[in-house]
């Protein structure tokens, strides 16, 4: 039995989501050898290079950073192995080859954002809310050979309320997500976990979010439009297209009742509603962004907008 803050941990990841993880491990005294994220990438008008959120926490914590093109390249192996790490953690980064992965002795931990083996992939968020569940979690888990496929080491449920965005999921997951990868790590360094292979039914998967997986099919009961724009929110958006340009909704309400209109039209008054019309009731869009403009809610919309 060690004390966990004496591991020596090298953590991966990249977006905001993976800092709360971050700085809960350095909050409770873990010994972060070393972090590893994305390079640096142009953005904005000037194409100034800008750090991934981890990097930005990494060094005002004064974290040794890593920023490998390929995880293979022979100098960051070198690299890593310096770093003598006990056990690595994954949480939101790329996929590992097993020369990283396998590497420290304690191997590598990846916390997901569902409760394994369902939603298995790279948006586990956003299709548990597009489906309609009413629970999701997270899950730590020892990495092996097949994404999102290896021993289970701890997990946390928590409810999906029925007006929750995928935003709002995500915002609650990344501190349940952090606080239990704190339990795992003191679990692993006390040998106190026990490591379950996953259930081999009830799996479900969560590919990447394409352009049609965007595309509102008003043919649809009103709740499954519904919840593809709740799980679609705050990005990339759920679409449909209105008077030949693009119309994002990221809020919205239903109302039950069957239309008049074919599935798919609309109805507005030009200045409180706007709504379309599904197989069994009415969707009503309550913050929009138009192509080319700002999001906006649905009374600054209909404030401007002439409907041809």
């Amino acid at each position: 039995m060690k004390d966990f803050r004496s591991l020596r941990i090298v953590f991966m990841g990249t977006p905001e989501f993976a800092v709360a993880s971050l700085d809960a491990l350095v909050k409770a005294g873990c010994t972060i050898v070393g972090v590893i994220t994305a390079p640096d990438k142009p953005a904005g008008r000037g194409l100034q290079l800008q750090q991934s959120a981890v990097k930005k926490y990494a060094v005002e914590n004064n974290l040794t950073v890593l920023q490998p093109e390929k995880l293979k390249d022979p100098a960051f192996l070198e690299s890593l192995k310096n770093l003598q790490a006990d056990v690595q953690v994954v949480v939101a980064f790329r996929m590992l080859p097993e020369m990283v992965w396998n590497m420290p002795p304690m191997g590598t931990i990846n916390l997901h954002g569902s409760l394994l083996p369902r939603y298995r992939g790279a948006a586990p968020i956003n299709w548990a809310v597009i489906n309609g569940e009413k629970e999701t979690g997270v899950t730590t888990f020892k990495l092996q050979h097949e994404i999102d496929t290896g021993n289970i080491l701890l997990q946390e449920s928590f409810p999906i309320g029925e007006n929750d965005s995928a935003g709002d999921i995500h915002d609650k997951m990344k501190m349940i997500g952090a606080e239990l990868l704190v339990k795992t790590i003191r679990g692993l360094a006390e040998n106190t976990l026990a490591e379950s292979p996953q259930p081999a039914d009830d799996i479900i998967h969560a590919p990447k979010i394409h352009t049609d997986t965007c595309r509102i099919n008003w043919s649809m009961p009103v709740d499954k439009v519904y919840n593809l724009i709740r799980g679609l929110s705050p990005y990339p958006g759920a679409f449909c297209i209105l008077n030949e340009k693009m119309f994002k909704i990221y809020k919205a309400s239903k109302e039950p009742g069957l239309p008049a209109l074919p599935e798919g039209e609309y109805e507005t008054d030009g200045k409180t509603f706007l709504r379309f019309a599904c197989t069994d009731g009415w969707l009503h869009a309550l913050e929009i962004q138009l192509e080319g403009k700002k999001k906006m809610t649905i009374t600054e919309f209909l404030r401007g907008y002439r409907f041809s």
